[in-house]
């Protein structure tokens, strides 16, 4: 009876022994420890579809993802626009959202980021001058779709599900291409 006394206790010691050797693995999520997420992508004209642009304009769209909060915190910084062929030049951007699209498809707008053409939500922010930088907070009454794409107002998490999935991306249209000049898909990291 001593000896299997002795072993258990053994075998109890080795135990704890290996695991304060080795503590608890982090969370190969870390991304996720207060759940938050974090967004860093560069727009350009090569990442617009359904054709790809030729465009000296950049821009930095940086964001973090709040999901208790059902939060999107965003900066959207922008630069070089080229003057289009029109008078009077028009050098600035009309508008910028994040759509519901994956790479290789456009898609409908989920929330406006900025407009210059009146057509935005009540509270939609001026896009201003290039280079300009634009600041807001994304919440579930921001997204406004799009509802044809199976987004209904409101729905928050249907937009975090696409994130998620590689399907929205950002960009900024102007007057010489109301299609959009510069996009980058959102992907969280």
């Amino acid at each position: 009876m001593k000896y299997s006394t002795l072993i258990s206790s053994a075998v109890v010691s080795a135990g704890l022994i290996f695991v304060a050797a080795h503590p608890a693995k982090a969370d190969d999520n870390d991304k996720d420890k207060d759940n938050n997420n974090r967004i860093d992508v560069k727009l350009s004209g090569f990442n617009e579809n359904p054709l790809a642009l030729s465009s000296p304009a950049t821009a930095q769209f940086n964001a973090k993802i709040d999901r208790f909060a059902q939060t999107i915190t965003y900066e959207l910084s922008y630069k070089d626009f080229p003057a289009p062929a029109v008078n009077p030049p028009a050098t600035n951007p009309t508008q910028s959202h994040i759509h519901f699209g994956s790479r290789s498809q456009s898609g409908g707008i989920s929330v406006f980021l900025c407009s210059n053409l009146g057509n935005g939500p009540a509270g939609t922010q001026v896009c201003p001058p290039s280079p300009g930088t634009i600041t807001g907070v994304i919440h579930p009454a921001d997204v406004i779709g799009p509802a044809g794409q199976g987004i209904a107002a409101g729905e928050f998490t249907e937009l975090l599900d696409a994130i998620d999935a590689g399907a929205a991306y950002v960009n900024i249209h102007t007057q010489q291409f109301a299609g959009g000049e510069i996009r980058a898909q959102i992907h969280v990291h």
